[in-house]
């Protein structure tokens, strides 16, 4: 069962050594991360997984030990999910920086584990995956990592887009307050066209939380950037 999950974003400008100059600018939101993540410490978790969208060539699970990297990115230094063997298949950027996340606060509180979830997966199959990683263990815990529209300014990645700040508005109450009918709701062609990334990383977490009864808790939302990034703690 999941007995608590921490949402992020995923953006590699997390990492200030590829923010550079503006490194201040996400200072608030690695703050937020770290309470988040502290939240599933906490929850004394049997497996906490780590979730994030991927291309569909890169779906699936990634074993503890498995290595990212963001020399694409400019900045030299690899990352791993944990200690263990390194695994066939370099991490998702997404689940790389939340590898970057745990590294950064020692995490030591359970195994771990990624799951990569194909961006254009449809809602009900991001329940059912969800599902799945809640019955893995008595008590998993999820580490959710997703942005949300890329439309929100003139010089966002996706261009303005009208829509976008009422996506994100509903996507940020909903994780906030723990809505799992709400995140389920999201409409997948409507997430695509604003280039939301977590739409299926977020619907996987509702399939999750099916019968948890866990509580939410916004802690951070900005769009520093014209890209919506939101943290929230659940348990």
């Amino acid at each position: 069962m999941l007995v608590a999950a921490a949402v992020c974003p995923a953006p590699p400008m997390l990492l200030p050594e590829l923010a550079t100059g503006a490194a201040a600018e996400l200072g608030d939101a690695r703050t937020a991360c770290s309470d988040a993540l502290s939240v599933l410490a906490a929850s004394r978790p049997d497996l906490l997984v780590v979730v994030g969208a991927c291309d569909p060539d890169h779906h699936g699970a990634y074993p503890q030990g498995a290595r990212g990297t963001f020399r694409g990115f400019g900045a030299g230094a690899d990352v791993r999910l944990g200690e263990g063997e390194e695994g066939p298949r370099l991490l998702p950027t997404p689940l790389a920086v939340g590898a970057w996340l745990l590294g950064r606060a020692g995490w030591g509180a359970a195994p771990l584990e990624g799951f990569g979830v194909a961006g254009p997966l449809d809602t009900e199959r991001c329940l059912e995956a969800g599902r799945g990683l809640a019955a893995r263990e008595d008590r998993v815990a999820l580490l959710v990592m997703g942005d949300g529209s890329a439309c929100r300014s003139l010089k966002a990645p996706g261009y303005l887009d009208e829509r976008a700040a009422a996506f994100d508005a509903e996507a940020a109450r909903a994780l906030g307050a723990a809505d799992l009918t709400a995140l389920a709701a999201l409409d997948p062609g409507l997430a695509a066209e604003l280039q939301a990334a977590g739409r299926a990383p977020w619907q996987v977490l509702a399939g999750a939380g099916e019968g948890a009864g866990l509580e939410g808790r916004l802690l951070y939302q900005d769009a520093p950037y014209g890209v919506g990034y939101f943290v929230a703690a659940w348990s």
